[in-house]
């Protein structure tokens, strides 16, 4: 099984390495299909925490169709190298601009999907000059705007005790098997027979990759250092450039009511409430959610 064999013959991303300080980076890039199109803003598409670029397996060409469109491997994830170091958003953000600056070179249309949408928020903050439009699919919260005070230090504290390779590699081997994945995305999808065996072979692949289980370690221990994100609340009000917050109704990951309190911190967010949709809007109402994007892009 293969990572393309979604796509039609006429309309199959070139895969593509690129070496990034030293790290193997994987991406896609597909040219736009429609006469003159190649004109419109590109656009760069970054996927969720423990997914890959093939999440975006029913978008990519859609969205093609009307603009060159690249997908990314966040390092550490997908077809990226399982890097030893600490990860945080201002690592993940260089990684970002770096390959911006390289083979994109001009504003670009932005569209990431939860722990992708943070790492674009940051960069669009931290590198406004690569930015035409931003889109989020949902947008999680940094954990000091979840925990609290002394609850937020307990917490920490624990996580990093749980953070050893001692616990981490025997939970490894276990939630890497194809049925625990499944359970897992079944229980998070609202459509359940979007959960097919080419979704759970993208989670699974890559937990094979050499370095996978020692990586997962550095990511966990990453989540408990207090320069893994800046709040998100921070964040928003310092966008420059119109921005649409897509959120489904349904989520059980990132409750709505979250994306209700951070769009209104400026006034260039437009909150979109997708009804009867989950955390994987993108893959599980895809036609819906290409139109929604490509129909805001007209008109912002």
């Amino acid at each position: 099984m293969t990572s393309l064999a979604a796509f039609s013959p006429v309309a199959v991303p070139k895969i593509r390495y690129w070496y990034w300080r030293g790290w193997k980076i994987r991406y896609w890039v597909l040219s736009a299909a429609q006469p003159g199109a190649a004109s419109n803003p590109p656009m760069l598409l970054l996927h969720g925490f423990g997914a890959s670029l093939n999440q975006w397996r029913d978008n990519f060409a859609a969205l093609a169709e009307h603009q060159t469109v690249y997908a990314l491997d966040l390092l550490g994830f997908g077809g990226s190298q399982k890097a030893s170091t600490l990860f945080n958003t201002d690592l993940w953000s260089a990684q970002i601009y770096e390959f911006w600056r390289l083979w994109i070179g001009r504003p670009a249309v932005l569209v990431g999907h939860s722990l992708g949408s943070l790492v674009l928020l940051n960069s669009a903050v931290m590198y406004p000059e690569m930015v035409h439009r931003l889109v989020m699919l949902t947008l999680p919260a940094a954990r000091e705007e979840l925990l609290t005070g002394w609850v937020e230090s307990v917490s920490r504290t624990l996580e990093r005790v749980f953070s050893t390779p001692l616990l981490i590699r025997p939970l490894f081997k276990f939630v890497r098997q194809p049925w625990v994945i499944r359970g897992v995305l079944r229980g998070l999808y609202q459509t359940k027979d979007r959960v097919d065996a080419a979704l759970v072979w993208q989670y699974v692949q890559p937990t094979g990759d050499r370095g996978a289980a020692r990586t997962l370690c550095y990511l966990v221990r990453s989540r408990t250092e207090l320069q893994f994100t800046p709040e998100t609340r921070k964040l928003i009000p310092q966008v420059q450039v119109p921005t649409l917050l897509l959120w489904g109704d349904a989520d059980n990951v990132i409750p709505l009511s979250w994306g209700q309190q951070i769009a209104p911190l400026n006034p260039l967010v437009t909150l979109m409430v997708m009804p009867k949709t989950g955390h994987f809007m993108y893959d599980e109402k895809s036609d819906e959610i290409n139109q929604q994007i490509l129909d805001w892009l007209k008109g912002a």
